[in-house]
């Protein structure tokens, strides 16, 4: 079942590259006492998440965290070093770039997307949330393939 407005994040450790290599995170350290944009993309490096959807929130991290954000989160079903190269090729330095590699946590929200008809597996789909404290304050999921619904644009206007 899919997660929705108003429910808790689910417990989960992930994984992020820090300085000597990668390093565990709990939902945790990431939510409790904060307000958190996270964001989701199929997959690092492809077209529409390289071009669209990470960019918009690397342009606009000041304006959103102005905005009284806390953390803005970048996550995908990868591991922690291509979520590591694609940070620092894309100078996301204002993000956490979470990588989901066993998909705990796309899994636990019931945002998976099975992209196995392009060779991907299982991915995530394409989502935002605004989390507060923990709990979820508002979900947009993508319908399409687009990046609409959950561009750093539409959740700006939402914070």
């Amino acid at each position: 079942m899919t997660i929705q407005v108003g429910d808790k994040v689910p417990s989960c450790t992930l994984k992020t590259m820090g300085a000597e290599g990668p390093e565990d995170i709990s939902t945790e350290d990431i939510f409790a006492g904060k307000k958190v944009v996270l964001f989701a993309v199929p997959g690092a490096f492809t077209p529409g998440c390289s071009l669209t959807h990470l960019p918009g929130y690397v342009v606009n991290a000041d304006k959103i965290k102005a905005a009284g954000v806390d953390t803005i989160v970048c996550m995908a079903v990868n591991d922690a070093f291509v979520m590591g190269a694609w940070g620092e090729a894309q100078n996301a330095s204002e993000l956490l770039m979470l990588a989901d590699g066993n998909s705990a946590l796309t899994s636990a929200l019931g945002l998976e997307l099975d992209g196995s008809g392009f060779g991907l597996g299982m991915r995530s789909q394409r989502f935002a949330m605004i989390v507060e404290d923990g709990t979820v304050t508002h979900l947009n999921v993508e319908p399409d393939a687009g990046v609409d619904v959950s561009s750093a644009e539409t959740i700006m206007a939402l914070l």
